[in-house]
């Protein structure tokens, strides 16, 4: 059967000398991996901050918004629990907005309904690579003086209006390097922040609060007189992490290219099938991370693909199902997607399969 998802992994020529070199924490590769980031994004120079998994990516973020326990967060259910889970840990309370049935992503007008004193942050999940409702969104945080998250875990290489996700004009964008996302750097994440002091805090709370230029004296010791002021995280991402990503971009463009014409091949498929169609917005290019539907019946629909050998899914479960979040109440949009949405594969083996 032909998969979902599955992890690419290129030639890593130097990966054995970078292995026995012993730089293996946040180095070289590491830097060269954030200067790549931003290239292919263009969200600009210095502006990306790789992380060792994408849950500490959005820790990181947490710090440097200094959102704290009982604070709330406005977020999507339709969105990888992997998204949600991080602001639970920290006792955030996650304040859920519906969903455009038609997409699975964040509707503005029930984002605005949403926001209190003591929203700090709005999530907006970019659901299986299919981009939400950008300018809306933004919009709304820049009213309430709210930043806002793109919460691109799946959404590598999507475009907004000709850009790409990471240079669309919101505040923070963060990305997964899962092994089943791309690019795959076996575990990581990155975080784009616009704001330049922003930026500077982001730095020092990945790496412990430490100001690397001053922890230590002329003798190499650590400096008493080196000061830390932000509770932090161990997030930084390894060199060999780092290499594999280095790699995997080389891969970028051919890999979203196959991607998209693996897309067009399925919208020619199911252009006569009255009983499923595909998910389309306009101003926006999917990265077809998968390949997303509207089905009739979503059991049915799941059931006749994967027969014919196609492993079809409807990836996640609403999160506002979960006993961890609190009861908040059903949401028409996210009952009605979740009740059609059926992703197929679209990635880069399918040819090859």
């Amino acid at each position: 059967m032909i998969p979902l998802y599955k992890p690419h992994m290129p030639e890593l020529p130097e990966l054995n000398d970078i292995l026995h070199s012993g730089q293996l924490a946040y180095g070289k590769y590491s830097r060269l991996f954030e200067r790549e980031l931003e290239s292919f994004t263009g969200c600009g120079e210095g502006h990306a901050l790789v992380c060792n998994s994408f849950n500490m990516a959005i820790l990181v973020v947490i710090a440097m918004l200094d959102i704290k326990a009982g604070d709330e967060v406005i977020a999507s259910p339709m969105a990888c629990l992997a998204s949600t889970q991080p602001f639970a840990t920290q006792a955030i309370k996650v304040k859920w907005a519906d969903v455009d049935p038609d997409t699975g992503t964040l509707r503005p007008e029930d984002v605005r309904k949403k926001v209190t004193a003591k929203t700090k942050a709005i999530i907006h999940n970019h659901f299986c690579g299919y981009v939400g409702y950008v300018d809306e969104v933004n919009a709304i945080g820049r009213e309430f003086g709210i930043p806002v998250i793109d919460d691109c875990i799946e959404a590598f290489g999507s475009e907004y209006k000709g850009q790409r996700m990471g240079n669309c004009g919101t505040d923070i964008t963060i990305f997964s390097f899962n092994a089943v996302r791309i690019p795959n750097t076996i575990d990581g994440g990155a975080i784009l922040v616009q704001d330049d002091d922003l930026l500077k805090k982001g730095i020092l709370i990945r790496d412990c609060g430490i100001d690397r230029g001053k922890f230590r004296d002329a003798l190499g010791e650590i400096d008493p007189a080196c000061d830390i002021t932000l509770r932090g995280h161990s997030a930084t991402m390894s060199n060999v992490n780092a290499y594999i990503g280095l790699q995997q971009m080389k891969c970028m463009e051919h890999i979203l290219s196959k991607q998209r014409e693996q897309a067009e091949k399925w919208e020619r498929r199911l252009a006569e099938d009255e009983r499923i169609r595909s998910i389309n917005r306009y101003g926006t290019l999917p990265n077809y991370w998968v390949f997303g539907t509207l089905a009739e019946d979503k059991r049915k629909a799941i059931e006749e693909f994967r027969e014919s050998g196609w492993y079809a899914s409807g990836v996640h479960l609403n999160n506002n199902v979960y006993s961890i979040f609190g009861k908040q109440g059903s949401s028409p949009g996210v009952d009605e997607f979740y009740r059609h949405f059926v992703a197929l594969p679209c990635g880069w083996w399918v040819e090859e399969s």
